[in-house]
């Protein structure tokens, strides 16, 4: 194991220590999103109220998931209440909707938004928000005056202004100036219930003592029938297909495989810049001189010409003499064979006797055999050791 790779496992430890202690010491946080979600039990959540609703309507609640448009669409029901909390719906369902109260239901809307077409066709204006950090709501029935709510986190401060006489005012809020959040409006044979401020039914202020007292006043307005609750907006979005949905939906795993990612991405980039990329083996040159030597020296041993083989290797020695000694070979004579044995030492007997085979090779008409070639070979090898 190399220190290269002992010092990144070293940091890897550490790095994983580090972030078990942070983790250990880790204090949650609370989600304080307003989302209405029926199954959280966030602060702003609807949990409680969803596993209370019935208790409030005496158990004639139908909850569905299906838009206004479509639960009216194929079926022509008898009148009854319509429930929506925070609800966002097209313009055809909210059509609907108008159709069967003006038919003798009884709607009761509570949101901070109400849509224009909405306030156009009962006649108010929503109210600019209010930036108060808290507020008190109370309704106006003098038997209900003493069932008041406080809003201590995020109060949304919407209401109603330019109410019409027609219009019956139950809630305000009394920090804002007795802003009004409560009217009944009524519409054909039916009546509108709107409420501006849906907080008062999410967990943090359902599980406050004396609050569902309020609540409880709310709902008192809707007749006692059957009761539908348009609960598609307040579900949590489709569970996502992706296998890593467990994971991802737990923090501490979700921490633990974003952390194994990051350390395989470092792993590549270091690996990846470690390696080098494969060298091809390229074979060198082979050197066939010698092979080319041998195959010449064969093809001259079976043509068994070694006047003519003799004559070459003089031509070759008496080159070398030149380039290699500085001595002149236009004449082979005393003083020749003199500076010869002068420069390469050699026996002045052993060089005359080259100096003659030499010149037999070189005499084309004189009669050598194989044996005459040996000598010569091995004296001017000597020669020039």
């Amino acid at each position: 194991m190399n220190k290269t790779f002992k010092l990144y496992g070293i940091i890897f430890i550490i790095v994983m220590a580090v972030l078990a202690v942070l983790e250990l010491n880790r204090t949650e946080v609370t989600d304080w999103r307003k989302n209405f979600d029926l199954t959280k039990k966030t602060p702003f959540g609807l949990f409680v109220f969803n596993k209370e609703v019935n208790k409030l309507l005496q158990n004639e609640v139908t909850k569905t998931d299906l838009s206004p448009y479509n639960f009216y669409k194929n079926s022509q029901k008898k009148p009854h209440n319509i429930l929506l909390i925070q609800s966002k719906i097209d313009a055809e369902s909210w059509n609907k909707i108008l159709r069967s109260v003006y038919s003798g239901s009884d709607a009761l809307v509570i949101s901070e938004d109400f849509p224009p077409s909405l306030a156009d066709s009962l006649g108010f204006t929503p109210a600019n928000v209010s930036l108060r950090t808290e507020n008190t709501l109370k309704l106006t029935d003098e038997k209900l005056k003493t069932d008041s709510l406080i809003l201590d986190k995020l109060p949304g401060g919407q209401g109603f202004y330019s109410v019409q006489k027609s219009h019956g005012i139950l809630g305000k809020a009394v920090l804002d100036g007795g802003k009004v959040n409560f009217i009944k409006i009524k519409y054909g044979k039916g009546h509108f219930y709107l409420h501006s401020e849906p907080l008062f039914l999410t967990n943090y202020y359902l599980l406050k003592p004396g609050n569902q007292k309020y609540a409880q006043d709310v709902f008192s307005y809707l007749p006692a029938r059957e009761t539908v609750w348009f609960s598609g907006a307040n579900k949590p979005t489709a569970e996502s297909p992706s296998p890593l949905r467990f994971i991802l939906s737990k923090p501490a795993l979700k921490y633990a495989w974003w952390l194994f990612l990051g350390g395989l991405l470092l792993f590549a980039i270091f690996n990846a810049k470690r390696k080098q990329r494969i060298v091809p083996i390229i074979e060198p040159l082979k050197n066939k001189s010698v092979e080319f030597v041998k195959s010449i020296g064969n093809l001259y041993l079976q043509e068994g010409d070694f006047h003519d083989m003799m004559e070459k290797k003089a031509q070759f020695f008496l080159h070398r003499v030149r380039m290699d000694l500085m001595i002149d070979t236009q004449h082979l004579d005393e003083k020749f064979a003199h500076l010869l044995h002068l420069k390469t030492g050699t026996d002045l007997k052993e060089i005359n006797d080259a100096i003659d085979l030499i010149k037999r090779g070189q005499d084309p008409y004189a009669s050598v055999i194989k044996d005459d070639l040996v000598r010569m070979n091995t004296l001017l090898d000597k020669i020039l050791k």
